[in-house]
């Protein structure tokens, strides 16, 4: 087995497991991150109606966490969960989280 395939299924598992205590409401939502190769995208999901409440994405990742904090903000959501989408947390998915923070939100 190759290792890239490896690692893609190391974070499916660790999202699996995530995702199974974790979930998102219309007062608190959940701040979902993706990461792809060249992009870091973020939402705000409320997990109770299925909607997605934000989103922003860019390639760089302080940039995305700035923007999902000011669109929350202007929806009036200040409180999130944060779901780290099965990565772990170092890196760009800290970047994210701290600069989300740094924009208002509270998780």
């Amino acid at each position: 087995m190759n290792t890239s395939k490896l690692k893609q299924q190391k974070i499916a598992r660790r999202h699996k497991r995530i995702r199974s205590t974790i979930s998102g409401t219309a007062e608190r939502p959940r701040l979902s991150i993706f990461r792809s190769n060249k992009f870091i995208y973020a939402q705000l999901i409320d997990d109770v109606k299925g909607n997605t409440l934000a989103q922003a994405n860019a390639a760089d990742a302080k940039a995305v966490g700035i923007e999902i904090a000011k669109k929350g903000k202007a929806a009036k959501i200040t409180k999130v969960v944060f779901d780290r989408g099965g990565y772990l947390y170092t890196g760009k998915i800290k970047m994210v989280a701290d600069s989300a923070r740094e924009g208002g939100l509270d998780f």
